[in-house]
């Protein structure tokens, strides 16, 4: 079979709702499995964007088995710290292969912080906040130049968006009508150690994140950031619209941080620390 033909077939096969539903449990058990075992931080960040990302890489992003085909979506994942669900689905999807996945965090390539591997699926590295949606920005407007029609996804904490470089890139994004770029915001209300009304966030104003964003000229949308299905249906709403959206879409989802570990959910402490034994007795919303 030509090369090109398997391509398109393999981004052809989508999951259905109830799939994806499954295949989201799926990945959170193994995320918390590897990472307590390896003793990994940073499963908090991890869970809040997990329904995020089977929506992306399951239903959504055109890819195949080449994570260098060239005409497939790219995902920049700029929330760095919350990668362990990007590595848990890039070894479900075969791009990783399991025992680098399992030997997460035990000095394989892998980082705690996602670094750029082309030939793994990892198109950018995003050690620091505030970095991945300029580079977003940045390979969106070089598909456009080019008349590319692979699409760019960038995946960003909420905290994340109290930075600079975010809305110079968002401002950018907009004057050079980079309709080829979706902004996912991982809307967790928490930032490291605290709430975001505690550091930078004004106290009742909620809704500050979408004004800001529609006023810089997105087209934003807000959901429920662990309902799949409106996940999906925001974005390919958007994509059925195709040139009459001539701006970037920023799509709000609204999330809970720990999402998988009734210990960690909404918990500023569980930013980094692991979950000891009698916490994971807790419960988890993976195992029905």
């Amino acid at each position: 079979m030509d090369a090109m033909v398997k391509d398109i077939i393999k981004a052809d096969k989508k999951l259905s709702y109830s799939e994806l539903r499954e295949k989201a449990n799926q990945i959170r058990k193994d995320l918390i499995e590897v990472a307590v075992r390896n003793e990994a931080g940073h499963i908090s960040p991890s869970l809040s964007c997990v329904d995020i990302l089977t929506a992306l890489y399951y239903r959504i992003m055109n890819l195949s088995d080449d994570p260098q085909w060239d005409q497939r979506d790219r995902l920049v994942f700029s929330k760095a710290h919350g990668c362990y669900g990007v590595y848990a689905i890039l070894s479900d999807i075969g791009y990783i292969r399991r025992e680098d996945w399992e030997d997460f965090y035990k000095g394989r390539f892998l980082m705690g912080c996602i670094e750029r591997s082309i030939e793994h699926g990892i198109e950018v590295s995003c050690g620091a906040l505030g970095h991945g949606l300029p580079i977003a920005v940045g390979i969106a407007f070089g598909a456009k130049l080019q008349n590319k029609k692979y699409r760019v996804y960038c995946v960003v904490g909420d905290g994340e968006m109290q930075e600079g470089s975010m809305w110079e890139a968002v401002q950018f994004a907009v004057k050079h009508e980079l309709s080829n770029l979706t902004i996912v915001i991982d809307n967790n209300g928490l930032q490291a150690m605290d709430f975001l009304e505690n550091v930078m966030t004004s106290k009742g104003r909620k809704d500050d994140l979408k004004k800001k964003l529609v006023a810089f000229g997105c087209e934003v949308k807000t959901c429920d950031g662990h309902d799949i299905e409106k996940i999906v249906s925001a974005i390919d709403n958007w994509l059925k619209e195709g040139k009459r959206i001539s701006r970037p879409q920023a799509l709000i989802a609204n999330t809970i941080k720990g999402y998988g570990l009734v210990c960690m959910e909404n918990i500023p402490k569980f930013h980094f620390r692991l979950p000891t034994d009698e916490e994971l007795r807790m419960g988890n919303r993976y195992e029905q």
